[in-house]
């Protein structure tokens, strides 16, 4: 099948073989099914055959066995035969064992290279869904990133954040009246949230080196787009974190790459595993803004493949816009069941040789009902399919081989060391500093002044007004309030462009704004 992803059919009581098109893989998809029917490996044989024409692949290997991807397959496996078998059976003429070229990725740091970004490139809103924030808070949160624009301070990393939220509450009176209230009590809430993104590991996602798209989307030297796995076995003990950075990948990925149109071929794929933690709970500006980004970003050339369990978990406006389609087993053991999965069957194309909703339930493990863009972006007639079997290794490599792997991956090095910049804590400890040592230095002057002028300076200091000269009683004038915030609009006006103000959600769609 030529110019597309051999993905399984043929044999008694199937149709045809079923292939993925290349022209139209960045329609998007699904791969979806109870758990225990095979959607792991159909995301492995997915990304093999991404890989083998040359588009690079990023995904998630949440229960570990995906690592496989990076090893070959072998006759002693026990499942050998069987595969084989398969093989004839559907009519996979050349299929053999081997190895794809990986990098792997950690959040963590400790399976994989370490992937980072900036506490800026999140965003508040953002980051507010992270944090889970009420609506007041992440008024705040955006008020604190504002302050950091106008005032200069870069925001990379979390003791960034904490100390520019330190400083918001003692300057919250001045910034009130021109932001809005300000409370302490909000304050109190996201400082102690973000100490249990501390604790949870979610420090570790943010500061510098930051991750480069173009390292996402290599190939090897034979050709074969290169297969990004990130290690999320561990960040599944914090589904937000992971749903969060998912989602801030790909808001970048719409906005820095460039407009490309209709391709050949993607120029990457992205599987979001476990999609149901990125709508569970989600608001409807959200929901509606990575519909908006599933619609617009096949013209970036990324096809955005949903791996679920039901469906269902995927709001309805957002399934409409995948075209093609795996359907593993559905289970129905109660009514509701029963009636979600009479809804997927309706969403498929009818064929008139079986029910739909029949075979989704009856279809086993390694078996799907399956449905690819045909000429035109025309969705296919649903057939049962017989999966084919990988050709990488099945199941995780051993530690050996992965650490391996990662010491000869081509941005081995790049990433391991972190950077500590000059950014918005080392501007405030310096600026506290300073403060401190001109303090010292006043009460050192008044030490050696005569007993009645301390007494006088004391005084001053009491009513409000501060001594500038330890010699005479004149002061020099402090700015009035309007002044002062006068000075800190037009500070603002003449502030830092590109990212300034609300990041907003999913990068440049408030660009235009």
């Amino acid at each position: 099948m030529e110019d597309s992803i051999f993905i399984g059919g043929g044999g008694e009581d199937y149709g045809v073989k079923q292939g993925l098109a290349l022209k139209y893989a960045n329609r998007h998809g699904m791969v979806a099914g109870a758990t225990g029917t095979g959607k792991s490996v159909t995301l492995q044989i997915l990304a093999e055959g991404f890989s083998k024409a040359g588009v690079p692949v990023f995904l998630s290997d949440v229960k570990g066995d995906l690592s496989g991807l990076a090893g070959s397959g072998s006759e002693s496996f026990k499942l050998h035969q069987a595969f084989t078998d398969r093989a004839a059976k559907i009519g996979f003429d050349d299929y053999s064992y081997e190895a794809f070229p990986v990098t792997f990725w950690d959040l963590l740091g400790e399976q994989g290279h370490p992937v980072r970004t900036t506490v800026a490139e999140m965003g508040p809103l953002l980051l507010s869904r992270l944090l889970e924030l009420s609506e007041a808070q992440e008024g705040i949160l955006n008020i604190a990133f504002r302050v950091a624009d106008v005032e200069g301070m870069p925001l990379l990393d979390l003791k960034d954040l904490q100390s520019l939220l330190v400083w918001v509450g003692e300057n919250r009176q001045a910034l009130t009246l021109r932001y809005g209230t300000i409370s302490t009590n909000s304050l109190g809430t996201i400082q102690r949230r973000l100490l249990v993104l501390e604790n949870q590991g979610g420090a570790k996602l943010f500061g510098e080196p930051a991750l480069e798209l173009t390292d996402l989307m290599r190939t090897d030297t034979d050709g074969r787009g290169r297969i990004n796995i990130l290690a999320a076995d561990k960040l599944m003990g914090a589904p937000r974190l992971y749903a969060t950075f998912l989602l801030w990948l790909l808001s970048e990925l719409f906005e820095e790459l460039p407009e490309v149109g209709d391709p050949d071929k993607p120029k990457l794929v992205f599987f979001f595993d476990e999609a149901h933690l990125l709508f569970d709970g989600a608001p409807k500006a959200l929901v509606d803004k990575v519909e908006q980004v599933a619609r617009l970003i096949r013209s970036k050339g990324v096809g955005v493949y949903f791996i679920s369990q039901n469906p269902a978990d995927i709001p309805e406006d957002i399934l409409g816009q995948l075209g093609n389609r795996i359907q593993h087993a559905l289970r129905a053991f109660t009514a509701r069941d029963r009636k979600q999965l009479k809804l997927a069957a309706e969403t498929y194309r009818d064929n008139p040789r079986f029910s739909t909703e029949d075979a989704i339930r009856e279809v086993g493990v390694g078996e799907a009902v399956t449905s690819m863009l045909m000429k035109k972006g025309v969705p296919g007639v649903v057939e049962r399919t017989l999966i084919r079997p990988p050709s990488s290794k099945l199941g995780p490599i051993d530690p050996a081989t992965r650490k391996e792997v990662i010491q000869t991956s081509p941005v081995a090095g790049k990433y391991e060391k972190l950077v500590d910049r000059k950014s918005a804590y080392e501007i405030l400890k310096a600026r506290a500093e300073a403060a401190a040592k001109e303090a010292a230095d006043l009460e050192d002057k008044e030490d050696d002044m005569p007993a009645h002028e301390r007494e006088f300076n004391a005084g001053r200091r009491y009513s409000g007004t501060r001594v500038t000269r330890s010699t005479s009683r004149s002061t020099r004038k402090e700015p009035s309030f309007g002044e002062a915030m006068g000075k800190m609009v037009m500070k603002e006006l003449s502030g830092t462009t590109g990212r300034k103000l609300v990041r907003g959600i999913l990068g440049g769609l408030f660009k235009g704004r």
